[in-house]
C-alpha cells in the first residue's frame, strides 16, 4: 500500500516514520523541501498509484486550501484524509464538494502529540465504512498495539467531533492538575510538591499520561520558574463549549478551564479591576493603586 502525506511537521513527520516502519510506502510533501519526498503536489500525486490516498496534516488554517490544491491533481476513486484539528462542521461541506469530483473524504482526529511515533496515536475516524476499511492498514500502523486507540466514530465529521470533545476533556483535566499543584505550592505543610506529583504516578486514581508529563516538567523545573502563565488555545475547547450551549449540556469544568486560559493572557484583568472598584464603592474595601 502507498500513502501520500502532506505536512511533515512535528506530527506529520513522526507519522511518516511510524507508517513506514509498518511496511507501507509513504510519499511525503512539505514546503520545507529538505524533508520532502516530492518537489510539489503534482509530483506527489504522480508518485502514487491509483486509486490514491492522500493524508493532509497541516494547521487548520491551511487545511481548506491544501485540500483544494491537491484535489486538482487527483482522480475519481482517490481518497483525501484530513488528520488536522479542523472544525467538525467543515467536514460535511468538504466531503460533498469532493464527492462531486468522485473523490472520497475521511476525517481523523489524531491524539498522541510528539510521543506518537514511539507510543502510537489514538485515532477517531469519521467517514464511509468502505473508505475506512480501505485505510485500515494505515490506521493499524499508526495506532498503539492492542485493542485500544482506534474508533470508527461515525459518518463524515464524527472523527473531528470526537477529537474536539477529547480536547475539551483535556482542558479540564489539565486545569485540575494545575490547580492542585498551585494549592500545594502555597501550602505551609507540603514541602516537596514535585515528590507528591511523582508519587501519584502509580497506585493513584488520578494516574494518567498528563500526570506523567507534569512530573517530567517538574523534573526539569521544580518551581516552573522558567515559564510564564500564558496559555494559548487552538479552538477545540471553544467549539466544545459552543456545542454544549447548542445542545443544552451542562459543561461547568470544561467551560471554566477555557475561560481560565483567556484570563491567563491578561497581565492585569480589566474585569478584576471593575470588581475591585465596585467593592471599594459599596463597602470601602481596600484597593491597590497601579
Amino acid at each position: 500500500m502507498q500513502l501520500g502525506l502532506i505536512g511533515l511537521g512535528r506530527m506529520g513527520g513522526n507519522m511518516r516514520e511510524r507508517i513506514r516502519a509498518a511496511g507501507i510506502e509513504v510519499v511525503g510533501y512539505d514546503r520545507n523541501l529538505t524533508i520532502s519526498d516530492a518537489a510539489d503536489l503534482p509530483e506527489l500525486v504522480r508518485k502514487l498509484a491509483a486509486p490514491r490516498a492522500v493524508w493532509v496534516m497541516v494547521p487548520a488554517k491551511f487545511t481548506e486550501e491544501t485540500i483544494d490544491d491537491v484535489a486538482e491533481y487527483l482522480e475519481p476513486g482517490d481518497l483525501i484524509i484530513d488528520g488536522g484539528n479542523s472544525r467538525f462542521s467543515d467536514d460535511a461541506p468538504r466531503a460533498v464538494r469532493l464527492h462531486e469530483r468522485g473523490i472520497g473524504y475521511v476525517d481523523v482526529g489524531v491524539s498522541g502529540g510528539v510521543w506518537g511515533r514511539e507510543l502510537g496515536y489514538a485515532l477517531m475516524v469519521g467517514g464511509d465504512a468502505e473508505h475506512v476499511r480501505r485505510l485500515m492498514p494505515v490506521f493499524e500502523a499508526l495506532k498503539p498495539a492492542g485493542d485500544f486507540g482506534f474508533v470508527h466514530a461515525g459518518p463524515v465529521g464524527a472523527g473531528h467531533y470526537a477529537k474536539m470533545v477529547h480536547n475539551g476533556i483535556e482542558y479540564g483535566m489539565m486545569q485540575a492538575f494545575a490547580e492542585g499543584y498551585e494549592l500545594m505550592e502555597k501550602s505551609e505543610l507540603v514541602t516537596n510538591v514535585p515528590g507528591v506529583i511523582k508519587s501519584w504516578r502509580e497506585g493513584s486514581v488520578v494516574k494518567s499520561w498528563l500526570l506523567d508529563l507534569l512530573d517530567r516538567a517538574l523534573d526539569d523545573d521544580p518551581r516552573l520558574s522558567n515559564l510564564r502563565g500564558w496559555v494559548e488555545d487552538t479552538g477545540e475547547g471553544r467549539w466544545t463549549v459552543e456545542e454544549a450551549i447548542r445542545l443544552a449540556v451542562p459543561m461547568h469544568v470544561i467551560a471554566a478551564s477555557l475561560f481560565t486560559r483567556y484570563e491567563s493572557r491578561q497581565a492585569d484583568s480589566p474585569a478584576m479591576k471593575a470588581v475591585a472598584a465596585l467593592r471599594n464603592q459599596f463597602g470601602g474595601h481596600e484597593i491597590r493603586r497601579a
